[in-house]
Formats: structure tokens, sequence, C-alpha cells
């Protein structure tokens, strides 16, 4: 679905988003008897109760952040002092609270465990840094980012599709600090590598001014994995004529091959930045609201896996530079085909 205006989404969904979450919050009990009384006759060990608590938390969050974010409009002398550096600390600090609320509530209901496994030192480089990592699904991004924010300390830059401006509270943070929506290009031929030429400068110029503790935070392969888009991935690397990627990209079964411009871009902004990969498992197999249902009530366990390329070890030249993502993302599709997701 086209995004609709600014205007819209600030002046008719986020108050819409407040609304319903009161509403539904009102309404709560007589919601959650129900729920268990057709779980218990239709035998879908409560899954229903689960589910209906998790949309009920998850509006409330929107709305709490909704709510928050326009008091530090006004404080911000109503968003004249937006781009201060205190003020993008403070809402730095601001999303970090409500990510710790968000996966508390995870863990409570779902019993959500996430193991987070680093390199040493990791913790003490403050310098910056670009972290890429697969996409399996629109959890991950939030898993990703709280533990960049809350266990890592660092102030995370991110490139993430446009679409992701339909949630009201992502929509408004997001854009309050420095990070990148982008679109596919619609176009084909010269006009559709304009685009991602000037998309690749965005990129650059985002990366070019991060300092002590910041994180650039990318997803190569440009979408959640599914097999389809796999398959998609691979075609397109046959039809440009690189053949050799593509048979390495057939035999990756987990992810799918990375689009290269996006994190080399960030790799010129940022000439002196390391290069922090991410393999996880255990959101594999959740991406819609159907998924979720099929999975509940089975608690997950995510385990989560860094690992460090220094700047030296990264090629200059473009080609080596493109085998050698090729190299990384094969050592991210061998991790994850050792690591099956897991049940606690």
């Amino acid at each position: 679905m086209r995004l609709p205006p600014v205007w819209v989404r600030r002046v008719v969904i986020a108050p819409l988003v407040v609304v319903l979450a009161l509403g539904v919050t009102v309404t709560l009990p007589v919601w959650l008897f129900v729920a268990v009384v057709a779980s218990l006759l239709m035998g879908w060990r409560f899954r229903l109760p689960r589910l209906l608590w998790m949309i009920t938390v998850y509006l409330l969050w929107e709305a709490t952040a909704l709510i928050g974010l326009l008091a530090l409009w006004v404080a911000s002398g109503f968003g004249r002092r937006m781009h201060r550096a205190r003020m993008q600390h403070v809402h730095y600090r601001f999303v970090a609270w409500m990510l710790r609320v968000l996966f508390w509530n995870a863990h409570w209901v779902l019993r959500l465990e996430i193991d987070v496994r680093v390199p040493p030192g990791f913790h003490d480089d403050a310098k910056p840094c670009v972290i890429a990592s697969r996409h399996a699904g629109p959890a991950d991004s939030f898993v990703l980012i709280h533990s960049v924010l809350n266990w890592f300390d660092r102030s995370p830059r991110i490139v993430l599709k446009d679409t992701m401006q339909w949630d009201p509270a992502v929509d408004v943070v997001l854009n309050r600090l420095p990070n990148r929506f982008i679109a596919p290009p619609p176009f084909t031929g010269q006009r559709r590598e304009r685009s991602h030429e000037g998309l690749h400068d965005r990129i650059r110029e985002l990366a070019s001014d991060m300092g002590t503790g910041d994180a650039f935070v990318i997803f190569p392969e440009g979408g959640n994995f599914t097999p389809e888009r796999r398959e998609r991935a691979i075609e397109r690397l046959h039809a440009a004529g690189l053949h050799t990627a593509a048979e390495r990209a057939e035999r990756m079964m987990h992810v799918m091959a990375p689009r290269p411009g996006g994190l080399f871009a960030a790799l010129d902004g940022s000439p002196d930045a390391d290069v922090y990969f991410v393999a996880h498992t255990g959101l594999d197999r959740i991406r819609n609201v159907g998924d979720i249902w099929r999975e509940l009530p089975t608690d997950k366990r995510i385990v989560m896996r860094f690992w460090t390329v220094q700047r030296e070890a990264i090629p200059t030249d473009h080609d080596d530079r493109a085998d050698w993502l090729m190299d990384e993302w094969q050592q991210i599709d061998d991790w994850i085909d050792r690591h099956a997701p897991t049940t606690v």
C-alpha cells in the first residue's frame, strides 16, 4: 500500500492508535474472558488469550510511545531544538527504555529468551562501526536494535524500508533521529541505476559523520527472508550476468544473496569503521500473524551471534569486496545451518 503523507500519519493515524489502545484496554476483561472460553472449547491451548494480550500490550506500548514523543516534541521547543545533541540523546534513551519494556513483556508472556554472543572486547570498543545483519522477519529488527541500545550502549543509525513508517511510533521517532527510510526504485534500466546511485549517496552521507558510540545498522538482503524472495534474488544475479555469484547464492539455503551497494556505501562513508556481522535463529518461521498463531504457545529462544571484521581486512577493490561479502554471508548461512531454532 502507498504510504500516506506525513500530515495524515501524524494527525489521523497516530491519534487513532491512541484511541484504539484506550478502547481495547477498557474492554480487555471482556475480550480475555471470551478468548479463554473459546480456547477451552476449541482446544487452542490458550493461544487466543496470549495473542490478545500481545496485541493489547503492543497497542498500549505504541500509545505510550506516541504520548512520550509528543512530550519530547514540546520539550524541544515544539521541534526547534530537536536535532541538538542533548535532545537526540534523550530520544535514544527513550527508545532504549521503550524497548526494555517491550521485551520484558515478551519474556513474561512468551518466555522469550535472547542469547547474544559477541567477540571479546566488543563492549570496550566504542569507535564507530557498521553492523550488517541477516533479515528473517519483522521482529528481528526490534531484537537487534534492542541489543545495540541496551546491551552495547550504542546509538544506532538504521536503513530500513519506507513501509515501516506505517507503524506510528517507529515513524515518529526514527524520523527524528539520523536514519534513512528507503523505497525500492520503481524504474528500470538507466533510471533505476540512477535511483540506486542516489540511494547510495544518502547512505554514504548518513554514515559520514558517525562519532564515538555510533553504529550503522543495515540489512544487506534488502528484505525479510522467504524462499520465494531467495529464488528471485538468485534470478536477478543470473539476469545481471553474475552467474558465479548466483551459483554461490543457490548453495545458501537460509539467507538471500546480499545486495552490496548499501553496505559498501556505508563503508565508504565511514572509512575507519570495522564491520560486525550478525547471524541469528529463533524467529525464522514467524513472518506474519498466521505464523504467530501457529507458533503459540511455544516458548522461543533467540540466539544471536556477532563477529568482527577489522577494517584493514576488508578489500578496497569492488569485485574483491563483493566476493568478501559473499564469503561472510556464507558464514552466516553455515552458522544458521548448525543452530536450528530451539525451544526452552
